[in-house]
């Protein structure tokens, strides 16, 4: 029934605009729509909705998930360059920041409300 329908991820956040300059400026997604307590933003073909909660942060998993493939590298650079800091966990190998298992290459980081991000080669 929504195997042909696009889902969209959300994520709730205590500072919308501090969730606005971290969303475009650090992660470079494009600003869809804002409408002061709730932002789209444009990440491939979908949409990241993020809304203002006092829930925010509480997850513990992997809120949002992004396979980029060979540009790997150049993202996991780019965002080191703006100061993220990456998750580091002792249940995969890892290189620097770069968590490995065979070809699969993967990162963790947090945004600003704590909400768990991840990057992976796939």
């Amino acid at each position: 029934m929504l195997s042909d329908i696009d889902s969209s991820a959300i994520l709730a956040v205590t500072d919308i605009g501090r969730a606005r300059d971290y969303y475009t400026t650090i992660l470079g997604l494009e600003l869809i729509k804002d409408d002061g307590n709730v932002l789209q933003l444009r990440t491939g073909t979908t949409s990241l909705i993020v809304y203002v909660s006092e829930h925010a942060g509480t997850n513990q998993a992997n809120a949002v998930v992004w396979g980029v493939g060979d540009q790997f590298d150049a993202i996991v650079a780019d965002l080191q360059a703006k100061g993220v800091t990456f998750e580091h966990y002792d249940t995969i190998e890892r290189r620097g920041d770069v968590h490995v298992a065979g070809d699969f290459k993967a990162v963790w980081f947090k945004d600003p409300d704590g909400n768990l991000l991840h990057l992976n080669n796939i």
